[in-house]
């Protein structure tokens, strides 16, 4: 099955004949492997028995609200790619094909009534109100979309596997964008033209759903804040915050110039960090693969594997990079045994760590661990020291070469194989 429609209903009957019937005319231009599911809230007119007249697939919603109705379409489709969309026909079918087009651009694909060329008919309260809400959750949650309460949508259905969505309500939508992005999916808006309902009753109520947008938000923004978003390391290059900023730029600065002029370089747990992006020749390597689908833009190859067993050959790259990875892992010299297998004699080796020796790092931690509860800090099982750092890789066949600080407790050392 190529695609799978998810229409959400409730007492639609007089709308759910005019979409259906256009669906089947466009669809099949399209992709001709396709079903429509419609997922009935618990219609008192006919929707159902219309739905199944014109062959689609009905499901009797077990839970209440949209959200349940989006969940329990998800659960039951069965498309490589999954198109939601209104059944009160403010969403028209004749787009399906640009959207279409656009999934090989993005995971997500959201028509948008607020990028340009995309435009609105509703009331003026309700115009602003919707305005206010994306604009509250797009800057708020850090997120490049314009349009995130946009129910018209076509997603790739891997992306919409382990979100553990919780919303009720519409809010709902939001939710999905935000756990998306925060797994490194793409996310893409088309321009459409939002058209009145043609008929029947609107179903939101603003009181009960506001409150629901509120707790959503906040749940989000916990999540945004948190190192579970695959953009974390990118977005903390441009924090507000001046000391994260400074923090990560300096870093940046001082290994893309320790690594510059070699040839094949290899970052391991690379993350979402800028810092590949800046490597000639380099290839980013990490174990979890959402930081690894968020930073597909800088081009560079990606592997998904562990430290512990690098998938390399022995002297396949003239520099290794391992930035804020040692930290996190159980104390023994198996991952620093790897790195110097797949590293060239005269290599390259910059190991970037926490100087556990410094009083300044052990406050930064401290702070680090008030201000920002779920960090990396709380992660950091293994401490090393600049001096038994040292030794322990010059016991190894590596020389030091040079030796930087960051604020006088990130320490960035770089090492020669002999």
């Amino acid at each position: 099955m190529k695609l799978s429609i998810v229409i959400p209903a409730l007492n639609e009957e007089g709308n759910v004949v005019e979409l259906i019937t256009a669906l089947h005319k466009v669809v099949p231009s399209i992709s001709p492997e396709y079903e429509i599911l419609l997922v009935d809230g618990g219609s008192v007119d006919n929707t159902r028995d219309v739905a199944k007249r014109l062959k689609a697939k009905v499901i009797v919603q077990k839970g209440r609200g949209f959200g349940e109705a989006l969940r329990e379409g998800f659960d039951a489709a069965q498309g490589e790619h999954i198109l939601t969309l209104d059944a009160d026909l403010s969403h028209s079918p004749t787009l399906i094909p640009q959207m279409w087009e656009a999934r090989e651009e993005a995971e997500i694909v959201v028509a948008s009534r607020y990028v340009p060329g995309g435009s609105a008919e509703m009331p003026l309260m309700r115009k602003v109100l919707s305005r206010m809400l994306n604009k509250v959750f797009a800057t708020g949650l850090a997120l490049p979309v314009k349009d995130l309460s946009s129910g018209f949508r076509l997603y790739k259905s891997s992306s919409l596997h382990n979100l553990a969505l919780s919303s009720s309500d519409f809010d709902i939508l939001q939710e999905i964008l935000v756990k998306c992005y925060a797994q490194g999916w793409k996310t893409k808006e088309t321009p459409f033209h939002y058209l009145p309902r043609k008929g029947g009753d609107s179903h939101v109520r603003l009181l009960r759903f506001g409150i629901s947008y509120l707790r959503t938000f906040r749940r989000m923004w916990r999540l945004r804040n948190s190192i579970l978003s695959a953009d974390y390391d990118d977005r903390a290059f441009d924090s507000r915050i001046p000391l994260q900023r400074y923090w990560q730029r300096r870093r940046y600065r001082i290994i893309t110039d320790l690594a510059r002029g070699a040839k094949s370089t290899l970052d391991v747990g690379c993350g979402s960090s800028r810092i590949l992006g800046g490597l000639e020749g380099g290839i980013g390597l990490d174990i979890q693969l959402a930081k690894l689908r968020y930073i597909r833009g800088y081009g560079k190859p990606l592997v998904n594997a562990s430290l512990y067993a690098l998938p390399f050959k022995e002297s396949a790259f003239d520099c290794v990079v391992c930035s804020e990875v040692i930290e996190h892992l159980l104390p023994g010299e198996e991952p620093f045994l790897e790195m110097s297998r797949v590293l060239q004699r005269g290599g390259n080796l910059i190991i970037g760590t926490p100087d556990y020796a410094t009083f300044s790092w052990r406050l930064m931690e401290r702070l680090y661990r008030f201000f920002a509860p779920g960090g990396y800090a709380e992660e950091h099982t293994t401490h090393y020291s600049k001096n038994g750092l040292i030794k322990f890789l010059q016991d190894r066949g590596f020389a030091l070469e040079e030796v930087h600080y960051v604020c006088h407790s990130e320490m960035i050392l770089s090492f020669r194989k002999r």
